[in-house]
């Protein structure tokens, strides 16, 4: 049944929302492991199968209460896509362009040291 009363500020209380450190177009470098990539889509919070967050091993394993980022990731021998949690990347200050296959089809430039997504991609 439903009350008539009124929700209180305290009833409709949000959880937290985790603020982005990295935006669309930015490049960064894995913290624990030799890859970087550029951003491409941003979830607020962990938005991945638990099949694939259990794959993780537990002592590495991230918070998934924090923005996750899916990368056009590159390493020394191949190009792939990462998703990756915040807490795991940095800012890459190489100013050297992300060598991936993709980039033409999601990105128009290249400039001071990040991407900018084509307009057909922006909303």
């Amino acid at each position: 049944m439903f009350s008539n009363a009124y929700a209180t500020a305290a009833d409709m209380a949000l959880p937290p929302v985790a603020h982005a450190r990295f935006n669309v177009g930015d490049v960064v470098r894995h913290a624990l492991f030799d890859f970087r990539g550029v951003v491409f889509d941003v979830d607020p919070v962990f938005a991945n199968s638990e099949e694939w967050y259990q794959a993780i091993p537990e002592g590495v394993r991230p918070r998934k209460d924090q923005p996750f980022y899916h990368l056009l990731a590159e390493n020394d021998e191949s190009t792939y896509v990462a998703y990756v949690s915040q807490q795991n990347l940095v800012a890459d200050d190489s100013d050297e362009p992300v060598e991936h296959p993709a980039i033409d089809g999601l990105f128009d430039a290249y400039v001071n040291g990040r991407y900018r997504l084509k307009r057909v991609h922006r909303h």
